[in-house]
């Protein structure tokens, strides 16, 4: 399973790239968004890795489960995570928010913030597959 793993974490540096791209276009609500997607492929290349199912769209429950198999506490990268998962329905829909448009509503610091978090995460998730 460790093709697959390394499938998933090519794809999810990728996507980190593509965010990083958005970002310094200005594109905040996307560069948001491909931060969740980059961090959710670097999770579930984790999964893979140790022959587990990677079903699911948050970081922070497939970041878990890796954690609970290897028996690891995660519990910094928890809150990137959770900062991730936050934005993958607001980032892209209209109706998640009381008015207005999820471009409008994004700004320079939060898709920053998103950007460092999955940086952080496609990181951890380089040390277990690359090795």
């Amino acid at each position: 399973m460790r093709d697959e793993a390394l499938r998933w974490l090519k794809e999810g540096v990728w996507d980190l790239e593509t965010a990083k791209i958005l970002h310094n276009a200005g594109r905040y609500n996307a560069a948001a968004y491909y931060s969740h997607q980059a961090a959710e492929k670097a999770a579930k290349a984790l999964l893979y890795l140790v022959n587990e199912a990677a079903w699911g769209h948050s970081v922070r429950i497939l970041l878990e489960r890796f954690a609970e198999k290897k028996m690891l506490m995660v519990n910094e990268l928890l809150q990137y995570a959770r900062e991730l998962d936050r934005h993958y329905i607001p980032s892209r829909y209209p109706n998640a928010h009381p008015a207005g448009t999820p471009h409008e509503a994004y700004d320079e610091k939060t898709s920053l913030k998103a950007v460092e978090a999955a940086e952080r995460l496609i990181s951890f998730a380089k040390r277990f597959i690359e090795t």
